[in-house]
C-alpha cells in the first residue's frame, strides 16, 4: 500500500493525527473544529502565554467561548504546545502563521519559512502539509515545494502539499470556519484528493482548484475587490460632503435596487489582516512580471488617508463650537477593526489615537471589548471605564468602532459633539451628531443655545 492509500485510510478512519501550527484568528478555530470532527489535534505556537491559556481552558478568541476549549479539551484529543518535536507524531499539518507586511509594504513570509525550518527535523514521508497563510501567488511553490524537492521528497507520492487560503470573518454570527467554503489547491492531483478527503471531515464544502497559485490569486482577489469597492464608497463620501449630499442615504437608496449593486459603506479606514495587506501582497508580486495595478495602489492610498479625513472632519466639528484640536479634550468610541469583537489588527482607531495626539489633543478611547493596546510609544494605554457623567468632560467624541452594545440614547443625549464614521447615529438628528459623508455646518441656533 502506497503512501497516499494509507494516509487516505486513516483520514477515513480518523485515525490520522493533526497539528495546527498557529493558535491564533484561524488556527484555534480551525483546531476546535478538527477535534469536533473526532481528529486528536496538537496545537502548536511559539507564545507560551497562548498555551498556558488554552491548556487552562481560557480562549483570547472572540469565536471559541471558554466552554468550546473546555470541550475540546475533555476530549483527550486536543493537546496544546509550544514544542515542534510533536511533529513526528502526526499526519497532517495546517500553516496558519501570520504573514504582515514589512516597513517597505513588501509581503513578510519569514513566519512561514521558520515553521518550515522548525518542522523539517521531524517531518516523515507520507505527510500532508496544507498552507492557509494568507500570502502572494506562487508561496506555496516557492517557500515550500522548493524545500520539500531538496529534502529528497517527491509531492503526490511520499509528501502531500496544498494551499487553502483561511477565510475567517471575527464576530460572525452566520458564518464560522465549518460552514464557509473552503478553496483547496493541490500540488498534484494526489495533493488535492488527499488535502480535500481531509478538510471534508470538519468543512461542509471543500472547492478543489487546479493548483496553489490558484488557491493563493482566489483569496487576493476576495480582498482586492472589497478594498477597491470600499475606496470607491470613501471617495463618494468626500464627494458628497462638499456637494452637501448624506451618502448614506444615497447608499441605502442604490441598495434597493435587487441586481447590478453591491452595498459597501465608507467608514474611518480599513483594518484587520485581509483588506489592508492582502492587495499589497498582490500589487507586489506584480510588479515582479512588470504589471503594475493602478486600481490597487489607488484604492491603498484613499483607505489609507482615512483616518486623516476624519482628523479633519473633527477639526471642522470643533471649529464650530469655537474650539481647536489642540488642547481638546477627545474621546475615542470604540478602538476594535469592526463591530463587537476586540481584535485591534491594522485597526483605523489605532492610527487615529496616534493622529489626535499629534495636533495635540489629549485622547481617550472607551471599547467594552478592546481593552488596552500598546501605543506608538510603546505604552500601555487602557480603555477608560464607562460613565456617562464623566464622558461629559470631553469637548467632542468620534464614533470609531460600531458596537452593538453602545448606549446610543445616552451617547446622544449628552449633547457632546459627536463626529460618528459609521452611521451609528442614523435615527438621532441632534445638531450636535455629525457624520462622515455628510456636510458638518454652522447651526446658529444651536450656537445661540450653546452661548446662553
Amino acid at each position: 500500500m502506497g503512501f497516499y492509500e494509507q494516509l487516505s485510510q486513516k483520514i477515513e478512519m480518523k485515525k490520522a493525527s493533526i497539528g495546527v501550527i498557529g493558535m491564533g484568528y484561524v488556527g484555534l478555530p480551525l483546531a476546535v473544529e478538527m477535534v469536533k470532527a473526532g481528529f486528536t489535534v496538537c496545537g502548536i505556537d511559539l507564545n507560551e502565554e497562548k498555551i498556558h491559556s488554552l491548556a487552562n481552558g481560557k480562549s483570547y478568541i472572540n469565536d471559541i467561548s471558554d466552554q468550546d476549549l473546555q470541550e475540546c479539551l475533555d476530549t483527550n484529543r486536543f493537546f496544546p504546545t509550544n514544542e515542534y518535536e510533536m511533529v513526528k507524531e502526526l499526519d497532517a499539518i495546517s500553516i496558519c502563521v501570520p504573514t504582515p507586511l514589512s516597513e517597505n509594504q513588501d509581503p513578510d513570509t519569514s513566519y512561514i519559512t521558520s515553521v518550515i525550518e522548525s518542522i523539517k527535523p521531524y517531518m516523515k514521508k507520507g505527510m500532508l502539509v496544507t498552507l492557509e497563510s494568507t500570502t502572494y501567488p506562487g508561496t506555496t511553490d516557492e517557500l515550500i515545494l522548493k524545500e520539500f524537492h531538496r529534502m529528497g521528497y517527491e509531492p503526490g507520492n511520499d509528501i502531500f502539499l496544498c494551499y487553502s487560503p483561511e477565510r475567517v470573518d471575527p464576530g460572525n454570527e452566520s458564518f464560522h470556519t465549518n460552514n464557509v467554503p473552503k478553496v483547496m489547491g493541490g500540488i498534484t492531483e494526489n495533493c488535492n484528493k488527499v488535502g480535500k478527503l481531509l478538510y471534508s471531515n470538519y468543512i461542509e464544502n471543500v472547492v478543489p482548484v487546479s493548483s496553489p497559485k490558484v488557491a493563493e490569486m482566489s483569496k487576493l482577489l476576495e480582498n482586492t475587490f472589497r478594498s477597491i469597492n470600499i475606496a470607491f464608497v470613501n471617495e463618494m463620501a468626500l464627494m458628497c460632503e462638499r456637494m452637501d449630499i448624506d451618502v448614506w442615504e444615497v447608499i441605502d437608496a442604490a441598495a434597493t435596487k435587487p441586481f447590478g449593486f453591491m452595498k459597501f459603506q465608507p467608514g474611518p479606514g480599513i483594518g484587520g489582516h485581509c483588506i489592508p495587506l492582502d492587495p499589497m501582497y498582490l500589487s507586489w508580486k506584480a510588479k515582479g512580471f512588470r504589471f503594475y495595478s493602478k486600481f490597487i495602489d489607488l484604492a491603498q492610498s484613499i483607505n489609507n488617508n482615512m483616518p486623516d479625513v476624519v482628523v479633519g472632519k473633527t477639526s471642522q466639528v470643533l471649529n464650530i463650537y469655537g474650539k481647536s484640536i489642540n488642547s481638546s479634550k477627545i474621546l475615542i468610541l470604540g478602538m476594535a477593526y469592526k463591530p463587537n469583537i476586540s481584535d485591534l489588527r491594522e485597526s483605523p482607531g489605532l492610527y487615529l489615537y496616534e493622529l489626535y495626539k499629534e495636533h495635540g489633543a489629549n485622547v481617550d478611547y472607551y471599547d467594552p471589548h478592546a481593552h488596552s493596546f500598546i501605543d506608538d510609544d510603546g505604552f500601555i494605554v487602557d480603555s477608560i471605564s464607562y460613565s456617562a457623567e464623566e464622558l461629559k468632560q470631553y469637548d467632542c467624541m468620534v464614533l470609531v468602532t460600531n458596537h452593538s452594545d453602545f448606549d446610543y440614547d445616552e451617547l446622544a443625549n449628552l449633547d457632546i459633539p459627536i463626529v460618528d464614521t459609521r452611521n451609528a447615529f442614523k435615527d438621532y438628528h441632534q445638531p450636535h451628531i455629525h457624520k462622515l459623508g455628510t456636510t458638518s455646518k454652522v447651526n446658529k441656533k444651536h450656537q445661540e443655545s450653546i452661548a446662553l
